[in-house]
């Protein structure tokens, strides 16, 4: 048995083409294509925009690696290895790989995980020139993928909260709240169900452009509609003041020490003497050092514990005011002002 020469298995490992094609086969929509009749790859290319020449190509290409099947009179089919592809399959894969979509776009980050490794940031805006969050949320390309996402929410708005979000409506004490805001509320599903588990509050939601307004969307289609609300905002500039307590939920990780620290003053800086600063991070779960380099290639501090927490909130000017129940994936502290 010949042996495989360490060259020859290092170019093997490091192959990229079958992985770029099932991107590009994702990005493309070609299994949609094929699923709504267009068969042959004239067709296909024509559907997706793509030149004819490669489109073919890439077609045959996906028939070597068992995506696309083809029959005697060069039209293609997907084989059940090709399925998940389209979009509206059960367990579709196709927003996890699309090199154009928020979700896929993130996993190129480890395209650049030299950059990670250098310089302990995400690699996102080594391959894109910006920061992930700056582009998703800023972005016009992405305003129909948030309006997807919230109109899916809707159908799924009173499912449990991921990642034990329920705990901060259920283990906080809430009874002498009237206000607060959710900075960086995402699409709006915690700030909804803290109004429904608590029909005394009032929530705000802050977030960048398209999020927000998505979020703001949402809100008024909802049943809480008269008390709840989404402005435009960033974490990063001073936040409106006068809530009783400004939560982050699943914030900080996404961002360096530096950048939580001042996250965390601005929360500070808006609760004033009288409003506490609710922190609600996650610690993403690791199975290993791949699994940690494949996180940190997307986000800056997704193992942080809550010491760790709870020193950026003393460097931000922040005490302990209150511990609650920490789980493996959340932990739940709050803060106020020295």
């Amino acid at each position: 048995m010949t042996e495989i020469p360490p060259f020859q298995q290092l170019l093997t490992m490091t192959d990229l083409l079958v992985p770029a094609a099932v991107r590009a086969a994702a990005t493309l929509g070609i299994a949609d294509h094929i699923a709504a009749g267009a068969t042959t790859a004239a067709e296909i290319a024509h559907r997706a925009g793509s030149a004819p020449d490669v489109t073919g190509t890439l077609l045959r290409y996906l028939v070597e690696i068992k995506i696309l099947e083809s029959g005697p009179d060069g039209e293609y089919a997907l084989t059940p290895l090709g399925e998940p592809l389209r979009s509206d399959h059960p367990q579709s894969v196709r927003q996890v790989l699309r090199n154009d979509g928020m979700i896929g776009s993130i996993t190129l980050s480890l395209l650049r995980l030299d950059h990670t490794v250098r310089t302990g940031r995400p690699g996102y805006a080594a391959e894109f020139g910006r920061e992930y969050w700056d582009a998703v949320n800023t972005d016009p390309a992405f305003v129909a993928e948030w309006r997807e996402q919230g109109e899916a929410a809707d159908e799924l708005d009173k499912q449990v909260l991921r990642w034990d979000a329920g705990k901060i409506i259920s283990e906080y004490d809430w009874s002498g709240v009237d206000s607060f805001m959710d900075v960086g509320g995402h699409l709006g599903s915690l700030t909804m169900a803290l109004a429904r588990a608590h029909p005394h509050l009032h929530g705000t939601l802050l977030d960048l452009r398209n999020v927000s307004a998505e979020a703001g969307r949402r809100f008024a289609r909802s049943d809480v509609a008269d008390r709840v609300t989404a402005v435009q905002g960033s974490f990063f500039d001073p936040l409106p003041p006068g809530k009783d307590v400004y939560l982050l939920s699943a914030i900080l990780a996404d961002w360096s020490d530096d950048e939580a620290v001042l996250i965390l003053k601005r929360c500070r800086e808006a609760a004033g003497a009288t409003g506490r600063v609710l922190v609600a991070d996650i610690a993403m779960p690791v199975s290993g050092p791949g699994s940690e380099l494949q996180l940190r290639s997307m986000m800056p501090a997704p193992t942080r514990t809550a010491e760790d927490i709870e020193r950026l909130g003393a460097e931000a000017g922040l005490q302990v005011s209150w511990r609650g129940p920490a789980t493996a994936v959340r932990t739940l502290i709050e803060f106020t002002a020295h």
